[in-house]
Protein backbone atom coordinates (compact mmCIF):
# COMPACT_ATOMS: atom_id res chain seq x y z
CA UNK A 1 0.00 0.00 0.00
CA UNK A 2 2.70 2.22 0.95
CA UNK A 3 4.62 1.74 -2.32
CA UNK A 4 1.28 2.52 -4.53
CA UNK A 5 1.28 5.69 -2.15
CA UNK A 6 4.34 7.00 -2.75
CA UNK A 7 4.45 6.04 -6.52
CA UNK A 8 0.64 7.93 -6.96
CA UNK A 9 2.40 10.82 -5.25
CA UNK A 10 5.66 10.32 -7.52
CA UNK A 11 3.12 10.94 -10.47
CA UNK A 12 1.33 13.89 -9.25
CA UNK A 13 4.52 15.82 -8.52
CA UNK A 14 5.61 15.02 -12.12
CA UNK A 15 2.12 16.06 -13.53
CA UNK A 16 2.66 19.37 -11.45
CA UNK A 17 5.51 19.98 -13.04
CA UNK A 18 5.08 19.51 -16.58
CA UNK A 19 2.31 21.92 -15.81
CA UNK A 20 3.75 24.30 -14.09
CA UNK A 21 6.61 23.92 -17.51
CA UNK A 22 3.75 24.17 -19.75
CA UNK A 23 2.61 27.59 -18.22
CA UNK A 24 4.08 30.60 -20.91
CA UNK A 25 3.32 34.37 -20.80
CA UNK A 26 2.01 35.78 -23.64
CA UNK A 27 0.79 39.11 -24.87
CA UNK A 28 -2.24 37.81 -26.80
CA UNK A 29 -5.11 37.60 -24.82
CA UNK A 30 -8.23 39.69 -23.74
CA UNK A 31 -6.92 42.11 -21.76
CA UNK A 32 -8.68 44.81 -19.51
CA UNK A 33 -8.64 48.74 -21.01
CA UNK A 34 -6.49 49.74 -18.71
CA UNK A 35 -3.23 47.75 -19.74
CA UNK A 36 -4.17 46.86 -23.58
CA UNK A 37 -1.66 48.49 -24.62
CA UNK A 38 2.07 47.31 -24.66
CA UNK A 39 4.63 50.83 -23.61
CA UNK A 40 7.67 51.01 -26.49
CA UNK A 41 10.11 53.40 -26.48
CA UNK A 42 12.90 54.72 -28.59
CA UNK A 43 16.17 56.56 -27.51
CA UNK A 44 17.90 58.75 -30.06
CA UNK A 45 20.77 61.12 -28.35
CA UNK A 46 18.67 62.67 -24.98
CA UNK A 47 14.99 62.56 -26.84
CA UNK A 48 13.28 59.49 -25.76
CA UNK A 49 10.02 58.81 -27.51
CA UNK A 50 7.24 56.77 -25.95
CA UNK A 51 4.40 55.46 -27.68
CA UNK A 52 1.12 54.12 -25.69
CA UNK A 53 1.55 56.43 -22.81
CA UNK A 54 -1.79 56.07 -20.80
CA UNK A 55 -4.45 58.87 -20.19
CA UNK A 56 -7.69 58.14 -18.90
CA UNK A 57 -10.90 60.08 -17.63
CA UNK A 58 -12.10 58.37 -15.29
CA UNK A 59 -15.11 59.16 -13.58
CA UNK A 60 -15.43 56.20 -11.46
CA UNK A 61 -13.55 52.50 -11.70
CA UNK A 62 -15.77 51.58 -14.40
CA UNK A 63 -16.98 54.46 -16.35
CA UNK A 64 -13.83 56.41 -18.00
CA UNK A 65 -12.42 57.65 -21.85
CA UNK A 66 -9.81 55.72 -22.41
CA UNK A 67 -7.02 57.80 -24.11
CA UNK A 68 -3.48 56.93 -25.30
CA UNK A 69 -0.96 59.15 -27.19
CA UNK A 70 2.55 59.11 -27.78
CA UNK A 71 5.29 61.89 -26.74
CA UNK A 72 8.96 63.19 -26.63
CA UNK A 73 10.99 63.91 -23.71
CA UNK A 74 14.46 65.41 -23.78
CA UNK A 75 16.24 63.86 -20.60
CA UNK A 76 18.73 67.06 -20.92
CA UNK A 77 14.99 68.26 -19.03
CA UNK A 78 14.76 65.74 -16.21
CA UNK A 79 14.29 67.63 -13.33
CA UNK A 80 12.99 65.66 -10.89
CA UNK A 81 11.82 62.47 -9.40
CA UNK A 82 9.00 61.40 -6.91
CA UNK A 83 7.80 58.14 -5.70
CA UNK A 84 4.12 57.76 -4.90
CA UNK A 85 2.94 55.16 -2.24
CA UNK A 86 -0.85 53.87 -2.87
CA UNK A 87 -2.14 52.53 0.44
CA UNK A 88 -4.53 49.98 -0.31
CA UNK A 89 -4.27 47.15 2.04
CA UNK A 90 -3.38 48.67 5.72
CA UNK A 91 -0.30 50.21 6.43
CA UNK A 92 2.06 47.89 5.25
CA UNK A 93 1.68 47.21 1.76
CA UNK A 94 1.67 49.85 -0.71
CA UNK A 95 1.96 49.88 -4.43
CA UNK A 96 5.08 51.34 -5.62
CA UNK A 97 5.15 54.49 -8.87
CA UNK A 98 7.97 56.44 -9.89
CA UNK A 99 6.89 59.60 -11.65
CA UNK A 100 10.17 61.77 -13.16
CA UNK A 101 9.60 65.64 -13.22
CA UNK A 102 10.88 67.81 -16.68
CA UNK A 103 11.12 71.21 -16.31
CA UNK A 104 8.74 72.34 -18.93
CA UNK A 105 6.26 71.32 -16.17
CA UNK A 106 5.39 68.23 -17.74
CA UNK A 107 5.24 64.92 -15.07
CA UNK A 108 5.41 61.14 -16.50
CA UNK A 109 4.75 58.41 -13.98
CA UNK A 110 5.90 54.80 -14.45
CA UNK A 111 4.03 51.68 -12.55
CA UNK A 112 4.72 47.71 -12.71
CA UNK A 113 1.77 46.20 -12.49
CA UNK A 114 -0.27 43.05 -13.18
CA UNK A 115 -1.65 42.87 -16.85
CA UNK A 116 -5.08 41.86 -16.15
CA UNK A 117 -7.02 40.22 -18.83
CA UNK A 118 -10.82 41.21 -18.71
CA UNK A 119 -12.94 40.63 -15.64
CA UNK A 120 -9.80 39.19 -13.88
CA UNK A 121 -8.84 41.15 -10.17
CA UNK A 122 -5.90 40.96 -8.31
CA UNK A 123 -4.98 38.14 -6.25
CA UNK A 124 -1.66 38.14 -3.93
CA UNK A 125 -2.40 34.47 -4.66
CA UNK A 126 -2.77 33.93 -7.59
CA UNK A 127 0.57 35.98 -8.30
CA UNK A 128 2.57 33.30 -6.42
CA UNK A 129 1.25 31.02 -9.39
CA UNK A 130 1.40 32.09 -12.73
CA UNK A 131 -1.94 34.10 -13.07
CA UNK A 132 -0.73 37.07 -13.96
CA UNK A 133 1.37 38.70 -16.88
CA UNK A 134 3.45 41.74 -16.00
CA UNK A 135 3.49 45.44 -17.21
CA UNK A 136 5.01 48.55 -17.12
CA UNK A 137 2.55 51.44 -17.57
CA UNK A 138 3.74 54.98 -18.35
CA UNK A 139 1.01 57.00 -17.30
CA UNK A 140 0.19 60.78 -16.82
CA UNK A 141 0.12 62.04 -13.05
CA UNK A 142 -3.99 63.08 -13.86
CA UNK A 143 -4.50 59.62 -14.95
CA UNK A 144 -2.75 56.91 -12.24
CA UNK A 145 -2.69 58.68 -9.51
CA UNK A 146 -6.00 60.31 -9.77
CA UNK A 147 -7.93 57.08 -10.21
CA UNK A 148 -6.28 55.52 -7.12
CA UNK A 149 -7.22 58.44 -4.84
CA UNK A 150 -10.70 58.90 -6.17
CA UNK A 151 -12.00 56.28 -7.84
CA UNK A 152 -10.36 53.36 -6.04
CA UNK A 153 -10.74 55.51 -2.81
CA UNK A 154 -7.17 54.85 -1.85
CA UNK A 155 -4.75 56.86 0.43
CA UNK A 156 -1.89 58.47 -2.00
CA UNK A 157 1.25 59.52 -1.00
CA UNK A 158 4.13 61.65 -3.23
CA UNK A 159 7.81 61.79 -1.52
CA UNK A 160 10.60 64.19 -3.72
CA UNK A 161 13.63 61.40 -3.55
CA UNK A 162 16.98 62.85 -3.41
CA UNK A 163 18.90 61.20 -6.52
CA UNK A 164 21.63 62.65 -8.72
CA UNK A 165 20.74 63.58 -12.59
CA UNK A 166 23.06 60.86 -13.66
CA UNK A 167 21.18 58.25 -12.02
CA UNK A 168 17.48 59.99 -12.54
CA UNK A 169 18.48 59.62 -16.51
CA UNK A 170 19.70 56.31 -16.24
CA UNK A 171 16.44 55.19 -14.19
CA UNK A 172 14.09 56.34 -16.65
CA UNK A 173 15.72 54.99 -19.44
CA UNK A 174 15.77 51.54 -17.44
CA UNK A 175 12.27 51.91 -17.24
CA UNK A 176 12.06 52.47 -21.35
CA UNK A 177 14.46 49.14 -21.49
CA UNK A 178 12.83 47.20 -19.33
CA UNK A 179 9.20 48.05 -21.03
CA UNK A 180 10.63 47.15 -24.50
CA UNK A 181 11.72 43.83 -23.11
CA UNK A 182 8.38 42.99 -21.96
CA UNK A 183 6.91 43.96 -25.66
CA UNK A 184 9.34 41.56 -26.55
CA UNK A 185 8.98 39.01 -24.51
CA UNK A 186 6.22 38.79 -21.75
CA UNK A 187 6.90 37.69 -18.56
CA UNK A 188 4.60 36.47 -15.52
CA UNK A 189 4.29 38.55 -12.33
CA UNK A 190 5.54 37.42 -9.15
CA UNK A 191 3.99 38.33 -5.77
CA UNK A 192 7.55 38.48 -3.87
CA UNK A 193 10.27 37.92 -6.87
CA UNK A 194 8.80 40.22 -9.56
CA UNK A 195 6.46 43.49 -8.24
CA UNK A 196 6.00 46.83 -8.02
CA UNK A 197 9.12 47.48 -6.03
CA UNK A 198 11.12 44.41 -6.57
CA UNK A 199 11.75 45.44 -10.09
CA UNK A 200 12.20 49.07 -8.99
CA UNK A 201 15.07 48.08 -6.80
CA UNK A 202 16.58 45.41 -9.40
CA UNK A 203 16.79 49.39 -11.61
CA UNK A 204 17.93 51.35 -8.66
CA UNK A 205 20.54 48.95 -7.28
CA UNK A 206 22.99 49.53 -9.98
CA UNK A 207 23.10 53.11 -9.51
CA UNK A 208 22.89 53.12 -6.18
CA UNK A 209 25.76 50.84 -5.00
CA UNK A 210 25.43 49.07 -1.51
CA UNK A 211 21.98 49.63 -1.57
CA UNK A 212 20.71 46.64 0.81
CA UNK A 213 17.88 44.26 0.31
CA UNK A 214 15.30 44.93 3.40
CA UNK A 215 11.94 43.29 4.28
CA UNK A 216 10.80 46.66 3.78
CA UNK A 217 11.04 46.00 -0.06
CA UNK A 218 8.63 43.68 0.28
CA UNK A 219 6.14 45.03 3.20
CA UNK A 220 6.44 48.26 0.84
CA UNK A 221 4.25 50.74 2.96
CA UNK A 222 6.77 51.17 4.90
CA UNK A 223 9.86 52.02 2.01
CA UNK A 224 9.37 55.78 3.19
CA UNK A 225 11.50 54.52 6.65
CA UNK A 226 13.99 52.50 3.90
CA UNK A 227 14.83 55.52 1.84
CA UNK A 228 15.21 57.98 4.88
CA UNK A 229 17.92 55.90 5.95
CA UNK A 230 19.74 55.45 2.98
CA UNK A 231 19.81 58.95 2.74
CA UNK A 232 16.96 59.01 -0.04
CA UNK A 233 14.28 61.61 1.06
CA UNK A 234 15.48 64.99 2.71
CA UNK A 235 16.51 64.36 6.30
CA UNK A 236 16.64 67.50 7.40
CA UNK A 237 13.62 66.94 8.49
CA UNK A 238 11.57 64.61 10.61
CA UNK A 239 10.07 61.79 8.53
CA UNK A 240 6.91 62.36 10.17
CA UNK A 241 6.87 65.64 8.67
CA UNK A 242 8.01 64.37 5.57
CA UNK A 243 4.63 62.00 5.79
CA UNK A 244 2.40 64.78 6.33
CA UNK A 245 3.49 67.04 3.33
CA UNK A 246 3.10 63.69 0.86
CA UNK A 247 -0.30 62.93 1.88
CA UNK A 248 -2.02 64.04 -1.47
CA UNK A 249 -4.82 62.00 -1.25
CA UNK A 250 -7.16 65.07 -1.41
CA UNK A 251 -5.34 66.84 -4.04
CA UNK A 252 -5.25 63.94 -6.41
CA UNK A 253 -8.93 62.84 -5.48
CA UNK A 254 -10.37 65.64 -7.85
CA UNK A 255 -10.16 65.70 -11.54
CA UNK A 256 -8.00 67.99 -13.88
CA UNK A 257 -8.40 69.06 -17.34
CA UNK A 258 -4.76 69.84 -17.62
CA UNK A 259 -2.18 67.20 -16.79
CA UNK A 260 0.45 70.09 -16.06
CA UNK A 261 -2.22 71.80 -13.71
CA UNK A 262 -2.99 68.10 -12.34
CA UNK A 263 0.68 68.01 -11.43
CA UNK A 264 0.95 71.16 -9.98
CA UNK A 265 -1.95 70.57 -7.57
CA UNK A 266 -0.48 67.81 -6.41
CA UNK A 267 2.46 69.62 -5.62
CA UNK A 268 0.94 72.55 -3.76
CA UNK A 269 3.37 73.17 -0.73
CA UNK A 270 2.18 71.52 2.72
CA UNK A 271 2.93 72.42 6.07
Amino acid sequence: MLRWTLALLAIAAVLAVFWWLSLKPSNHRDWADEVSRTLRGSVQGSLVTLHDIRDFDWRSETDYTARWHDDVYDLDDLSSVDMALSYWMGPAIAHTLVSFGFTDGRHLAFSVEIRKERGEAFSSLGGFFKQFELSIVAAQERDILHVRAGPRGEQVFLYPVRMPAQARRALFLSYVARANRLADEPRFYHTLTANCTTLVYDMVRPLVPGLPLDIRLILSGYLPEYLYSHGGLDTSLPLETLRARANITRLAAERADSAEAFSRRIRTPRK
